[in-house]
């Protein structure tokens, strides 16, 4: 298959917030050209894109995984979904067998141990770790567990099962999976490569923190009594950030393999997983403290690149932090990257068979609408990377 990358380039400001906090409850920060910077985690914004998946319902739920260490309950939820006639207890334990027989560790949680010793109530056990399973992942698991409901113990014994247990964790692989990733630390075999490098996210320009003390009155205070209920601080920054994204198109096929569905061609479940990617890395945004600054803000540009070469940030572009002399950050950035993206294809050949989507908001960001095709909205740039994808896909290697 040819080697196809995509990359995801977007300018965002935001106003006062702190969209990914440290240890301190500070916003996080880095130090990048010498100066401090406004910095949101890589992490921080793939979670924000994976929900964005299911909030804006860009693919079907049977396409998208869950991850996290209730695992067993999950499996038994689907369970009793299979066979009312299970009771909860009993599904329990026959997800928790399953889930064993797949590789995973379990154990019940020392506190869920001290409460159920009060309650005498089942508890329920967990994995060790977080787990990401696709849908169809943890349906098939359920299937396995209410075939041998009559004894778990022998029916996951046989050959034929154990084989199936595995398989059954370790194909068909959700879009959110293919695309970002899965590590199994008792079960390497279990591990997907991640096709989507995502890039902390950096302020092109210095940014420093600055902290808001507030006060909280009393509503049933007299007029007798004077002062705050409660006193406190919170730290905040405001940014224009430049946030980068590299997809690996060749490995998010490779994770896919056949895709979830029968009936289409492979390129299909690969150019939805595409389309949904752009989408929602584009739109989305980290909600941390965000009922205290509700920085609800959508990026003033973005550039998508479709390589047959390798990925290329642009963040040098930025080495050199703007100073906001022409009043603001945007006019700038937008300008700086207008300028060095062709110098730097062109020194290194990159631009020959590459493929340009602009999307921009505003005067500021006219210079970008030069690098490439200018989309007059989001959904038309996505459909646009999709049918280029798609093309990419179908030509021969």
């Amino acid at each position: 298959m040819n080697r196809i990358f995509l990359d995801v380039h977007a300018l965002q400001t935001v106003p006062p917030s702190n969209l990914n906090r440290d240890d301190t409850g500070a916003p996080k920060t880095a130090v990048y050209g010498g100066v401090p910077r406004a910095r949101v985690s890589s992490q921080a914004w793939k979670r924000a894109t994976r929900t964005h998946f299911a909030d804006e319902h860009l693919l079907d739920p049977s396409e998208l995984g869950v991850r996290t260490k209730k695992v067993v309950e999950v499996v038994a939820s689907r369970i009793t979904a299979l066979d009312a006639s299970i009771d909860d207890e009993t599904a329990l334990r026959l997800a928790d067998e399953t889930v064993k027989a797949a590789g995973l560790k379990t154990e019940v949680p020392k506190r869920k141990a001290d409460a159920a010793k009060e309650s005498g109530a089942t508890p329920a056990p967990e994995a060790k770790y977080l787990v990401f399973l696709s849908a169809r992942q943890l349906d098939g698991l359920a299937r396995l567990a209410v075939d041998g409901a009559g004894d778990i113990t022998a029916h996951l014994k046989d050959k034929q099962n154990k084989e199936r247990v595995k398989e059954i964790a370790d194909s068909r692989h959700s879009v959110d999976i293919a695309l970002f990733g899965r590590m199994v630390a008792d079960a390497a075999d279990y591990n997907v490569d991640a096709a989507v490098q995502v890039a902390h996210a950096i302020s092109v320009h210095r940014a420093d923190t600055e902290s808001d003390y507030y006060t909280a009155v009393d509503d049933e205070n007299t007029d007798e009594e004077t002062g705050a209920g409660m006193i406190g601080t919170v730290d905040f920054n405001s940014a224009t950030l430049y946030r980068y994204a590299a997809l690996s198109v060749h490995q998010l096929a490779d994770n896919l393999g056949q895709g979830l569905r029968e009936d289409e061609p492979r390129t299909e479940p690969v150019r939805r997983a595409v389309e949904a990617f752009v989408h929602s890395f584009a739109a989305s945004l980290p909600t941390g403290k965000i009922n205290t600054f509700g920085h609800h803000t959508l990026p003033d540009a973005v550039v998508v690149k479709l390589r047959t070469t390798r990925p290329i940030s642009f963040v040098a572009a930025f080495e050199d932090p703007i100073r906001g002399d022409q009043g603001g950050h945007v006019r700038e950035a937008s300008d700086r990257l207008a300028a060095y993206v062709p110098d730097i294809e062109r020194a290194y050949g990159h631009g020959d068979s590459t493929l340009t989507w602009v999307l921009r908001v505003g005067p500021n960001t006219l210079k970008l609408a030069d690098l490439g095709t200018e989309s007059d909205s989001l959904t038309e740039l996505v459909a646009a990377v999709g049918r280029a994808v798609t093309d990419r896909l179908e030509k021969p290697a």
